[in-house]
């Protein structure tokens, strides 16, 4: 088996702030608005792929943020939200895998308490902080780069990763990572290839585990992603455009 993991914003799918021309797709709804495309080329191609090998859409999303994707045709069997922490199986759920998830982070369980506490008093913060199922803890800050060095300065950063992506602020448990989660995922389906696509620190972990992955210019220049069989793409093109052809090109 092939299984093709996959970022969804910023990889597969675009803000409705962002240019990706007039050939598009509305993939989500959110309050009546349109707030995600895909290109018209990924959507149809993206169907192509799902006939082919085994898509997991792989994001630090919510599964009710994840849900309100609509990909065309059936749900995918298989999807990683939550960084990894959450497995969902035709839309639903597995709670065996989410036990799972909560044992691994028992050890970081004080730290994302404390980061909850560090964030209740910080100034900068200008959003509720969110412990999401009980896994990692978001919120965000009108300055993120200052809240993101106070956390850090409180927390302890061998058991927690703090991110900052734009103004959203993250405290992810060290082993609730989208690398992991695509290993437990691995042995659970049997798969014989790995392929995975990213644009951000929070994909890292996973395009170093894949046995091939994607990633945009940028963020191999700033991050260094540690695997030999990582396909860099300009920054100049939509990485879903890119990955897709690829994969349709590729023998599996």
């Amino acid at each position: 088996m092939v299984v093709f993991n996959s970022d969804l914003d910023n990889t597969l799918i675009y803000s409705y702030k962002r240019d990706i021309g007039e050939n598009k797709i509305n993939v989500e709804l959110y309050q009546g608005r349109e707030i995600s495309y895909m290109t018209e080329k990924s959507y149809k191609m993206l169907a192509e792929v799902r006939k082919k090998v085994c898509f997991v859409p792989t994001t630090t999303r919510t599964m009710e943020q994840y849900k309100r994707i609509d990909f065309g045709g059936e749900v995918p069997e298989y999807a990683l939200v939550c960084n990894g922490g959450v497995l969902l199986v035709n839309g639903i759920l597995n709670e065996e895998w989410y036990q799972e998830s909560i044992k691994l982070i028992k050890e970081c369980r004080k730290d994302l308490e404390k980061a909850i506490k560090v964030l209740e008093n910080d100034i900068n913060r200008c959003f509720e902080i969110r412990f999401i199922n009980e896994l990692f803890v978001f919120s965000k800050s009108n300055i993120p780069d200052k809240t993101v060095v106070i956390l850090k300065s409180m927390l302890n950063i061998e058991k927690v990763d703090v991110f900052h992506n734009g103004t959203k602020v993250y405290v992810v448990p060290k082993p609730l990572n989208k690398g992991i989660g695509l290993e437990r995922l691995k042995i659970k389906l049997s798969a014989d290839i790995i392929l995975a696509a990213g644009d951000s620190e929070f994909d890292i972990p996973m395009l170093e585990k894949a046995d091939i992955a994607f990633a945009p210019e940028d963020l191999n220049y700033k991050s260094s992603v540690k695997n030999q069989n990582v396909i860099v793409y300009s920054n100049d093109k939509l990485i879903s455009d890119e990955v897709l052809q690829y994969i349709l090109n590729r023998d599996m």
